[in-house]
């Protein structure tokens, strides 16, 4: 459960320390990390392949795609017995401050520009370890890439060291974001040599961007299909409306429900089986069993329907018509300590950006970030245990929780209009079908800022 502090406590105790010299991973812990993390991957009978790798020492940046908590598991094993150390985010284990930071954990603020962890990767290579990043930055919705940050070639060549990827197939499978139940699926990984050192000093950063991006082409599903890995739980729908909301037969928005390996419509009525690999299949209308007709599945795969409401969401922030709105619960997590409640809201989600008030036991509250503040945002479902799904938005300072209390206020959604806002916004100017977009300073809309997301 979380744990709490007052705003009273936030000034009486330290914020987090975002310039702390990163602590070489202890080598009294470093046999801990091994035990925690080699059983894991055995059960799971997890086979890692390696390409390019024979010879390479540290110091070397790993770049990992990010689907479960398992992906840390997976990495140690891949990386054994090299030290490491690791950028994370600053609410994964509140109260665990000693521990992270002694097994080589660096913390970051999602989604804000942080020029400190570029100084403390520079410390991490000069120590000759290895400097692991999930540059997604976040657990991936449905097993398939995340947007990555064009600050990824800048931090490679100031790093000047061989750049390595390490890309797990399955991970998603097993232990879906949307519902963490962990399914005992198989899982593999792919750990490269992706540049050497010359290969980086010859390229350009738009180069070793498209490098990157084409090596974190996976999509769990379509693996899950072709290897036939096969997931028996008679639960494997369930919560999977959190990242399909949007019904593909009537379009309306926010009536999906999930009941065993069914996903279904409550307005019009349709329904679709999640076979044991991972496929789609339309099997009803009402009452109508359509189970016989192919065409009637209008996506096999599920991250073709995420898709096709990210779609949809780019036509209705490019059509000036996107606009979420809800009452929410706000928490803050500001320091090693645990969060902060800081009171019950109002938010506001539009061309103007993330806007929420309202008041709390310590009065009025009022918090805002511009659309060019944020190229994407955290999400997080049914975040401890609370039966509310939530919206993370961050500052330097701060990463505040937001909770949403009605269904029709989805993170999911949201996080589809920040990150087509944030990248029309410089695009398009100042307004987007003569919709106002957050005011930011001329220079920055003509050169947009790369340095996010590190």
């Amino acid at each position: 459960m979380a744990k709490y502090y007052t705003p009273d406590d936030i000034d009486a105790e330290e914020r987090y320390n975002m310039q702390m010299v990163p602590i070489r991973q202890r080598q009294f812990l470093r046999p801990l990390t091994w035990l925690l993390s080699f059983p894991v991957t055995w059960i799971h009978h997890t086979k890692i392949k390696k390409i390019g790798m024979k010879g390479l020492k540290p110091p070397f940046l790993l770049l990992c795609n990010h689907n479960a908590f398992f992906d840390f598991q997976v990495t140690t094993r891949a990386i054994f017995p090299r030290r490491a150390n690791y950028i994370i985010s600053i609410d994964i284990f509140p109260g665990l401050d000693w521990i992270i930071r002694n097994v080589g954990g660096i913390y970051k603020r999602k989604f804000v520009t942080d020029t400190s962890v570029v100084r403390q990767l520079m410390k991490i290579v000069s120590n000759g370890d290895v400097a692991v990043l999930y540059p997604e930055a976040r657990y991936s919705f449905v097993g398939t890439p995340c947007a990555l940050p064009t600050s990824l070639g800048k931090l490679v060549k100031l790093l000047k060291v061989p750049v390595v990827t390490l890309i797990m197939n399955g991970n998603h499978i097993n232990q879906p974001f949307w519902n963490l139940k962990e399914r005992g699926t198989r899982t593999d990984a792919t750990i490269k040599q992706l540049l050497t050192v010359e290969q980086v000093k010859a390229a350009s950063v738009d180069e070793i961007n498209q490098v990157i991006r084409d090596e974190f082409d996976y999509n769990d599903y379509k693996w899950q299909f072709q290897h036939k890995v096969r997931n028996k739980k008679p639960w494997r729908a369930e919560r999977m409306e959190k990242v399909l909301y949007q019904c593909p037969h009537c379009k309306t928005e926010f009536k999906m429900e999930t009941k065993g390996t069914e996903i279904f419509c409550t307005e019009c009525g349709k329904v679709w089986q999640v076979t044991e690999y991972g496929q789609l299949h339309a099997v009803l209308i009402g009452d109508k069993d359509i189970s016989g007709d192919e065409s009637a599945t209008e996506f096999t795969y599920i991250p073709d329907w995420f898709e096709w409401e990210r779609a949809n969401v780019h036509e209705e922030v490019m059509s000036g018509k996107y606009h979420s709105e809800g009452d929410v619960k706000v928490d803050n997590c500001p320091n090693k300590y645990g969060y902060v409640y800081i009171g019950e809201g109002h938010l506001v989600h539009d061309y103007s950006g993330f806007h929420v008030e309202g008041t709390g036991r310590y009065g009025h509250f009022e918090m805002t970030r511009k659309v060019a503040d944020n190229y994407s945002c955290h999400v997080e479902f049914d975040f401890h245990n609370s039966g509310m799904d939530v919206v993370s938005i961050s500052t330097p300072k701060d990463s505040f929780f937001i909770y949403c209390k009605e269904k029709s206020l989805s993170p999911v959604k949201m996080y589809f209009a920040t990150e087509e806002l944030y990248f029309n916004y410089f695009k398009l100017g100042e307004s987007i079908n003569g919709k106002p977009v957050s005011p930011y300073v001329k220079d920055n809309m003509t050169h947009p800022k790369t340095e996010y997301g590190l």
